[in-house]
């Protein structure tokens, strides 16, 4: 079986039994259930959810897990006439949700923000065809399953088809990741996240942090470094990593608001 973490949806090398733990889980920016570590398997998963496909804008499909598992999140396919990119990760890889991604084009590249979504990364790129898997180098020890699709980038910045930049802001990981589409919002441009830059549930605001579920906040100084190194990229808007977690409208204003109220609040 492939096992998969029932936690925080990391997939595991195939193996007759669950690994002793998760090394996912297990550092302080996860948890672990107070029952201990739960588990399950590709197949398992399969059996009893499917992905969800929704239209988040124009050239942006979001693909997802239903009934929602683990962290919950969901991956972006971006599109451009020079390529497509898939954003983000999910553990499961359904056949009617990769015929719909080939159906507008493939994907040139999976891009990951950070290594809680690297989960089903090696099953959709074998899926579309053996694509790569551009990983930031200073993220390189979170691999679980390492393969020859995986690469690793390193630097500030990685350039895409289609105007698209790979962006290293640190914070939640070492090599945290956003994506900037210069396309998105009918051309005032977008900033894909994950949850590098958090969209907080009222849609109002945004917030950085070591860890979400702990509750373990970043140095102010780290939050001022993020918003500098994103202050010369153009965008209106901020797509997250859930299901209406979206800053649709002056994102950029809403970034540099969230970050000054951060430091004050620190």
């Amino acid at each position: 079986m492939i096992p998969v973490c029932a936690t925080c949806g990391a997939v595991f090398p195939a193996s007759d039994d669950p690994p002793a733990g998760c090394p996912i889980c297990d550092d302080e920016r996860q948890w672990v259930p107070e029952d201990g570590q739960q588990w399950t398997s590709l197949d398992a998963l399969a059996a009893a959810h499917r992905n969800e496909l929704r239209e988040e804008e124009l050239g942006l499909l979001g693909v997802s897990i239903e009934p929602e598992f683990a962290i919950g999140q969901r991956a972006l396919l971006v599109e451009t006439p020079a390529g497509n990119i898939l954003w983000d990760m999910i553990p499961l890889c359904t056949d009617d949700a990769v015929a719909e991604v080939e159906r507008r084009g493939g994907a040139a590249a999976i891009a990951i923000s950070h290594p809680h979504y690297y989960s089903g990364m090696l099953e959709w790129s074998r899926a579309l065809g053996g694509i790569p898997i551009l990983l930031h180098a200073a993220d390189r020890e979170w691999v679980l399953r390492p393969d020859p699709a995986v690469e690793h980038w390193d630097g500030d910045a990685y350039e895409l088809p289609g105007g698209l930049t790979l962006l290293q802001l640190g914070g939640h990981y070492a090599g945290g990741t956003v994506l900037h589409w210069p396309a998105g919002a009918a051309g005032r441009g977008a900033l894909l996240s994950g949850d590098i830059v958090q969209v907080l549930a009222h849609r109002r605001s945004v917030t950085f942090m070591w860890s979400y579920p702990n509750m373990l906040p970043l140095p102010a100084l780290e939050v001022e470094r993020i918003v500098a190194v994103l202050e010369p990229w153009e965008f209106d808007r901020i797509w997250g990593a859930w299901w209406e977690r979206a800053i649709r409208a002056d994102a950029k204003a809403v970034l540099r608001e969230s970050a000054a109220r951060y430091v004050r609040q620190r």
